[in-house]
C-alpha cells in the first residue's frame, strides 16, 4: 500500500498516523496519507522561514526563471498529473486536464510579475522632496484547499505568493492528497530552492496549527462557508491576513429569448460537470416565463444523455462523487426535494456502472418546480443536482438571486444587450457570465464572490492576490545640498 508522506524542506516527510485514500470509482482504498499535526505544521515554517531570508532577497529574475521553468514542467507532466487527479477525485482526465490549464494560467501571470510589482514615484512633492513606494512579501504564508480542485485551486494561490518572495506551505485535502506532492517535485526540478514551498497533509489537527502558528503571517482557504468562518474567525484573531472563499448557490437565468439549444447545453456542463462538486457549478437555473416548458425539456433530454462512468474511461463525461457519504447525501436530497413537493423529472439516484458497482456514482438528477423554501434550493448540494425555479419576470429572477444568502457566481442567457446590463448591475453577485455558464475570470483578474461566498475582503490571483501577499512601503527622501565640499583624505583613518 502506498503511503503519501508530507513534504517538507525539498524533502519526503512520513508518519505513524494515516488514513485511506479512496479510488472513488471503485470504492476500494488505493493509499495512505500521513497525518500531521502541530508538529509537523512548525517543521514546515521552520524551514520555510530560513528558505524566506534568501527568497525574499533573490532577484525578480531569478524568481521569474524558476515560474517560467515550473510552467514548462506542468505542460509536459499534465498527463501523468491529469491521472493522479482522476484516480483520487474521481472526475474525468478531461476534467482534470482543464484544471490544470487554468492553473498554469496562474503561473503565467505570476511569471510577468516584474511588471507588475513596479511602483510609483512621485518627484518634487514639496521643494527638494520625493516619494516612492514598493511592495514586500509576508513572510511565510501558508493555503488551506478543497478536495475538488486538487491542483487548480492551490495553483490559485502559491505562484503569486512564491514569485512575489514569500515562502509557502500547503495543507491539501486528505481525499485527494498525491497532487499536492506531485508539484511539490515539479517545483523542486524548477529549481525551487528547498523549504520554499511545503507540503503538509493532515485533518483538522493540522489547519488549527497552522490558524494559531506565530509563525505564519497570512492564510487562504477555500471551502465551505462555514469552515471559511471558522477559519477567518481563528486566523485573524492570531494576527494573520485570512483570504476565505465559501460556498455557493449558483443561478443561470434563462429569459425566453434566448436559444434554448444552446443555453441548455451549457446549463447541463455547468451542472453536471466534476459531478457538479465545484463552487461554480451551476445548480439552479431561473426560467423566465414562457422559456420554462421548453427549457426544462431539452434540459432533460441532455441529463439522459451524459454519459457517466471512470474518469479514466474514454467517453465518460462524468465520474463518481468523491467518497460514499457525498453519495449518500445528494442521493438524499433529491429524496427530500420529491417529499417537498419538486417534480423529479431525471432521477439520478441508484446508478450501478458495469464492473464498477462498488464506485460512489450516482447519474445527473433533473427537479422542476422547485421553491425558494426548499432544502434542495437553499443548501449546497455540491453534486449533480439541477433545480429549476420559474418566474415571471428578469426582475423576479433577479429577486431570487439576491434574497440567496451566496453571491458566488451567476450567467444570464439571453439575446437581449439591455437585459444583460440589467441583470449584471442589478445582481449582488461577484462573478457574472452574460452567456457563460461558469464565470471563472482569467488569471489577471481576481476570483471571489459576495456576500456568504467570500469572508472577509480578500479575493484570490490577479491584482488582489499580489496585495494580498504583499505589504506596501511609502518612503520620502530628502538629499539637501551640502553646505561644504566633501573632500576624502589620504591619511591613515582614525576614530577621531
Amino acid at each position: 500500500m502506498n503511503t503519501i508522506p508530507h513534504w517538507i524542506n525539498g524533502s519526503p516527510l512520513t508518519g505513524t498516523d494515516t488514513q485511506p485514500v479512496f479510488n472513488p470509482a471503485t470504492g476500494q482504498e488505493q493509499a495512505r496519507v500521513v497525518l500531521g499535526g502541530s508538529a509537523e505544521v512548525d517543521a514546515a515554517v521552520t524551514a520555510a522561514a530560513t528558505a524566506f531570508k534568501t527568497w525574499s532577497e533573490s532577484s525578480l529574475s531569478r524568481r521569474a526563471q524558476v515560474m517560467f521553468a515550473f510552467r514548462q514542467l506542468l505542460v509536459e507532466h499534465e498527463e501523468e498529473l491529469a491521472r493522479i487527479i482522476s484516480a483520487e477525485h474521481g472526475k474525468t482526465v478531461d476534467d482534470a486536464r482543464g484544471e490544470i490549464t487554468r492553473g498554469r494560467e496562474v503561473v503565467e501571470f505570476a511569471c510577468g510579475l516584474g511588471d507588475v510589482l513596479k511602483g510609483s514615484f512621485s518627484d518634487q512633492v514639496s521643494r527638494g522632496v520625493d516619494v516612492h513606494d514598493f511592495r514586500q512579501p509576508l513572510g511565510v504564508v501558508a493555503g488551506i484547499t478543497p478536495f475538488n480542485f486538487p491542483a487548480m485551486v492551490p495553483l490559485w494561490m502559491h505562484p503569486i505568493a512564491i514569485a512575489t518572495g514569500n515562502t509557502f506551505i500547503l495543507k491539501p485535502s486528505e481525499r485527494d492528497p498525491s497532487a499536492a506532492n506531485f508539484v511539490a517535485g515539479l517545483y523542486q526540478q524548477a529549481g525551487l530552492p528547498d523549504g520554499v514551498f511545503n507540503v503538509v497533509h493532515g485533518g483538522k489537527d493540522a489547519v488549527d496549527a497552522i490558524l494559531a502558528h506565530p509563525g505564519i503571517e497570512a492564510v487562504s482557504f477555500v471551502g465551505s462557508t462555514p469552515i471559511a468562518k471558522y477559519v477567518h474567525e481563528q486566523a485573524t484573531s492570531h494576527g494573520k491576513r485570512v483570504q476565505a472563499l465559501g460556498g455557493a448557490k449558483n443561478h443561470a437565468v434563462v429569459l425566453p429569448d434566448a436559444d434554448l439549444e444552446f443555453a441548455a447545453n451549457h446549463i447541463t456542463a455547468g451542472a453536471y460537470g466534476s459531478a457538479g462538486e465545484r463552487c461554480m457549478a451551476l445548480s439552479v437555473a431561473v426560467a423566465v416565463g414562457e422559456a420554462a416548458d421548453g427549457l426544462v425539456e431539452v434540459l432533460r433530454r441532455k441529463a439522459q444523455e451524459v454519459k457517466v462512468g471512470p474518469g479514466d474511461r474514454p467517453g465518460t463525461e462524468m465520474g463518481p462523487l468523491v467518497t460514499r457519504a457525498a453519495k449518500e447525501r445528494v442521493e438524499n436530497a433529491v429524496g427530500t426535494a420529491h417529499a417537498q413537493g419538486a417534480t423529479v423529472v431525471v432521477d439520478g439516484r441508484g446508478l450501478k456502472v458495469e464492473g464498477h458497482e462498488d464506485g460512489f456514482f450516482t447519474g445527473p438528477s433533473l427537479l422542476d418546480h422547485v421553491t425558494t423554501e426548499m432544502q434542495a434550493y437553499q443548501e449546497e448540494l455540491f453534486g449533480p443536482v439541477l433545480a429549476v425555479v420559474r418566474v415571471d419576470t428578469l426582475d423576479d429572477a433577479i429577486d431570487v438571486i439576491n434574497a440567496n444568502p451566496y453571491g458566488n457566481g451567476t450567467a444570464v442567457f439571453t439575446a437581449s444587450g439591455e437585459a444583460a446590463r440589467r441583470f449584471q448591475r442589478n445582481v449582488k453577485v461577484g462573478m457574472i457570465g452574460v452567456n457563460v455558464p461558469v464565470p471563472v475570470p482569467m488569471s489577471y483578474y481576481s476570483f471571489g464572490g459576495w456576500r456568504d461566498s467570500l469572508i472577509g475582503d480578500s479575493p484570490i490571483h490577479g491584482p488582489e492576490g499580489i496585495r494580498f501577499y504583499t505589504r506596501p512601503k511609502v518612503v520620502t527622501t530628502r538629499w539637501p545640498q551640502q553646505a561644504h565640499p566633501v573632500t576624502a583624505g589620504f591619511d591613515f583613518p582614525t576614530s577621531n
